[in-house]
């Protein structure tokens, strides 16, 4: 009676810290007991706080109690071991409805713990013990407990199937292979097995790397989605500064750019997440199928295998992410940069310029899909022609503009210009009002000893006369020098001849997205002189260099 009510209090003698029965038990002060090593470890942490409490009821105590092991309560654990985990050990070991039983036993039947694949029988740990002792039964192959050994039998002859029959693709017995597979090519199981097993690990090897590079695919559309919220919030707020500087007339605006942000927004990360989504599927599936292949591996049943193998569906289409490719920067950055340039031409902006604002937050495109190719007539190039002025708080005190500042002159004198921070101060240079993004194309006419025609980042050194000034000369800018007998094209101070017919006209093209930069001949033909291919991190402007000639002039051409 009193063993039963040990067993009924098991719990009561379990340690609330390490949640096993007491070892060494202890009672501290409040009355709750423990093991030993366990409510030292948990003062042992409390050391610094110079109070002691207990983990149960929060009890502190002051100084630190000394322990001392409580011999009754050792005693009823003692006792308590000797009964109910061997009451329990022993209903484990019998056979429930998910187990292989043993074959031998009689009554109530134990777990089997090998299967013979000679005997076809399963064995519990007493009745596998001949296996082990008899000589000729050592030489029989155990492996993990069964209930499919019937399938290594040859329904005909009733023999043990060892063979396998690459002509039928099937597993067959010694006489099947003189029988109704004669002259088939015949060969051991354990031979096509260690042939299927060489498929085996080269499929698993292709399904592990296809999973690491679907991680890192998810990984950085992740990375993706984070940058493309915090791009696009930095550009409602910048653009919210700027709109407010604006008052009435642009509040409205104001409103739209943020609503087309947002809407851009949305949808670009709902198309990474989209992706996202894809390849984590095909993640679980690869790791499924993964999974699948190892515990067929590993079974070393050569019948069961080869039973299973061809049964495996095939694995499916990889998706395709080769067309993944991530913007290095900020991706709204472009929209900024277009209500900025809103900003400084008020009454222009409601007629001419808000297409700017659209366009760039539309060119917002996180997953960079295939760039339509690259024009190769001069009808294709101005489908995305640009009309292009310069800005006179850029322009050298020794160029003159005209032509409502499309075209530029070399003079003499310097010009009277205002004080600007934006004006290159020492080459005669300027740059374009307009920022460029998306795909666009324009046309300068130069005439005099030579002119520079360029593209250039927001950015560029303008006051000095360094290299850091200079278009062509630094990494901020990509140049083609222009005279009569040569072209020359110069990026990061290093210069190239470009070959191709001398023309006063040439063609540019820009696809900001895909970083292409492509400099034409103009005449009665298109000719293309040089090809930049890059990845471009802010908007661009246009740029014009002026040789140092009284009268050199160079001009954007009106296109339209």
């Amino acid at each position: 009676m009193a063993q039963k009510g040990v067993q009924l209090d098991q719990e009561t003698f379990s340690c609330s810290i390490c949640l096993d029965l007491l070892k060494d038990p202890v009672a501290i002060p409040c009355g709750h007991s423990y093991c030993m090593n366990c409510i030292k470890s948990h003062w042992d942490e409390e050391d610094g706080k110079k109070l002691h409490s207990c983990p149960q009821c929060r009890q502190t105590f002051t100084p630190r109690p000394v322990l001392l092991k409580n011999t009754m309560l050792a005693v009823l654990v003692e006792e308590l071991k000797k009964t109910g985990p061997q009451a329990a050990a022993a209903d484990h070991c019998y056979a429930g409805p998910e187990d292989v039983a043993c074959d031998v036993c009689t009554g109530r039947r134990l777990k089997a713990i090998k299967s013979c694949l000679v005997c076809l029988a399963s064995y519990c740990e007493k009745h596998l013990q001949p296996h082990y002792e008899a000589a000729p039964l050592k030489k029989h192959k155990l492996v993990d407990p069964s209930n499919q050994l019937q399938q290594n039998i040859c329904s005909r002859h009733d023999e043990v199937m060892k063979m396998f029959c690459r002509t039928d693709q099937q597993c067959i017995c010694y006489l099947c292979s003189v029988d109704e597979h004669k002259g088939h090519d015949t060969v051991s199981a354990a031979a096509e097995r260690t042939e299927r097993q060489r498929e085996l690990e080269g499929s698993r090897l292709n399904i592990q790397q296809r999973i690491q590079d679907r991680e890192k695919d998810v990984k950085l559309l992740h990375q993706q989605v984070e940058a493309v919220n915090l791009s696009a919030d930095e550009a409602v707020k910048d653009s919210e500064k700027i709109f407010t500087e604006l008052i009435r007339l642009l509040e409205n605006r104001s409103s739209d750019v943020k609503q087309q942000v947002r809407s851009r927004q949305k949808r670009e990360v709902s198309r990474v997440k989209e992706l996202q989504e894809k390849l984590e599927q095909e993640i679980a599936e690869l790791k499924r199928k993964d999974a699948e292949l190892k515990l067929l591996s590993h079974t070393e049943d050569h019948n069961h295998f080869l039973h299973n193998y061809p049964s495996l569906p095939p694995l499916g289409e990889a998706t395709d992410s080769t067309g993944i490719h991530i913007r290095p920067l900020s991706s709204f950055e472009d929209v900024t940069a277009a209500v900025s340039e809103v900003r400084d031409q008020l009454q222009d902006v409601l007629k001419e310029k808000w297409t700017n604002v659209s366009l760039a937050v539309t060119e917002v495109d996180v997953l960079l899909s295939h760039s339509p190719a690259e024009p190769t007539s001069r009808a294709g190039l101005l489908r995305y022609s640009r009309e292009l002025t310069l800005d006179p708080n850029t322009v050298n005190t020794h160029l003159l503009l005209s032509e409502g500042n499309r075209k530029v002159t070399f003079m003499r004198e310097q010009q009277s210009y205002s004080s600007h921070t934006g004006r290159f101060i020492y080459w005669p240079q300027v740059l374009s009002r307009e920022s460029l993004t998306g795909r666009c194309y324009w046309e300068v006419e130069w005439r005099g000893t030579g002119a520079v025609v360029a593209v250039s980042y927001k950015n560029i050194s303008r006051t000095g006369n360094s290299y850091e000034c200079l278009f062509g000369f630094n990494d901020k800018s990509w140049a083609l020098d222009c005279t009569k007998e040569r072209y020359t094209f110069c990026y990061n101070k290093v210069g190239a001849p470009v070959s191709g017919p001398p023309s006063s006209r040439v063609g540019v093209y820009l696809d900001h997205s895909a970083g292409i930069l492509s400099f034409y001949s103009v005449s009665e033909t298109m000719t293309l002189l040089h090809r930049v291919q890059t990845t471009f991190t802010q908007p661009l402007y246009a740029g014009l260099w002026i040789y140092h000639q009284y009268e050199n002039t160079a001009e954007f051409c009106k296109l339209k």
